[in-house]
């Protein structure tokens, strides 16, 4: 029975946490900021956790289930 591969994208861009949970970071942080408020893309920066919708489809790209 060959391996599973993880996907290369998704490892790059999913973090655990110490509990276990999938963080990740926010998209629409990385052009066109001019027309962005100041506190629009000081909350982008924050990374923030993977919704329970996403969780089993994030899961099974890191080949976790």
């Amino acid at each position: 029975m060959p391996k599973v591969k993880t996907n290369s994208g998704s490892k790059k861009r999913f973090r655990f946490t110490g509990t276990g949970k999938i963080k990740r970071k926010h998209a629409y942080h990385s052009h066109i900021l001019t027309k962005k408020t100041k506190k629009q893309k000081r909350n982008l920066v924050k990374s923030t956790l993977v919704d329970s919708t996403n969780l089993k489809q994030v899961r099974d790209l890191l080949c976790l289930r």
